[in-house]
């Protein structure tokens, strides 16, 4: 499914965040939105996944209008991961990921045979049979950001939003949660959107890359077209060198200073 947005216009009240937005996701691949803070990547994503409603301009899926969606048709097409869920205390994974089947039930009915299929192949793709029955709020945060994933999945989408998915984990558990993306990716050819903060987690994860600076883009494309010295200076106001991984042939930023606009900004 085709995700493409058309002279969007976003903002809070009457501060204007993005304007004149066009952007097309590629479909079936991993997409990267990267920015420095207040870049207008999260509202991005939230306009693109339905959580907030643009201005003017519309964003598509497959040609139709998201907006103009039933809500409930939608949650069969799309899923999406906001940043630091949180799920009531007590609620145990099992419940967590039943409730990815809820835009596919029809009133208060039992679950199907269809829905517990899908709830039993969301846990086991992503490793957390274990802790079927277990509450939330005893995992740690890799294993319970795979909760919640495991929840998107059971809701069956050929698209996956998330919002900074890997924040306030621990190296390993980024790790463990960005190669199960690539691993759905992989195996089940879903289109995934996700903000992302670490530069090089983008190059390696993504393969494609969106650079956006005060809700412009200012560059789309395959990481080697977007991780170069100049773009990285005119999105993050960074120096860097651009090296390139012996395993994956994937460009890395190594940053060694400010470019000097940046400097006086925090001297003053």
């Amino acid at each position: 499914m085709v995700i493409e947005t058309e002279n969007l216009k976003i903002g809070y009240q009457d501060k204007i965040i993005v304007d004149q937005l066009n952007l097309a996701i590629p479909e079936g691949e991993i997409t990267a939105l990267v920015g420095a803070n207040g870049s207008g990547k999260s509202t991005i994503l939230k306009t693109l996944s339905r959580l907030m409603k643009p201005k003017s301009g519309t964003v598509y899926l497959d040609g139709r209008a998201i907006h103009e969606q039933k809500t409930r048709d939608l949650a069969k097409e799309l899923a999406i991961l906001p940043q630091n869920p949180t799920a009531p205390e007590g609620l145990t994974v099992l419940e967590l990921v039943t409730y990815g089947r809820f835009p596919h039930q029809k009133g208060l009915k039992a679950l199907t045979i269809e829905d517990k299929e899908k709830i039993a192949w969301a846990i086991e793709m992503t490793g957390i049979g274990e802790f079927a029955n277990r509450p939330i709020d005893q995992l740690s945060g890799g294993q319970r950001q795979r909760a919640w994933i495991a929840m998107a999945l059971a809701q069956d989408t050929k698209i996956l939003f998330l919002d900074e998915p890997t924040t306030f984990l621990d190296m390993a558990h980024q790790l463990e949660v960005l190669e199960l993306l690539q691993k759905l990716n992989a195996q089940e050819k879903r289109t995934i959107v996700m903000v992302v903060h670490d530069l090089n987690h983008a190059s390696r994860y993504a393969d494609h890359i969106v650079a956006i600076k005060k809700g412009e883009v200012m560059k789309a494309g395959t990481p080697i077209d977007v991780m170069t010295s100049e773009i990285l200076e005119e999105v993050f106001g960074v120096r860097s060198d651009i090296i390139y991984d012996p395993r994956s042939g994937q460009p890395l930023c190594l940053p060694y200073g400010l470019c000097e606009d940046q400097v006086y900004k925090i001297s003053t």
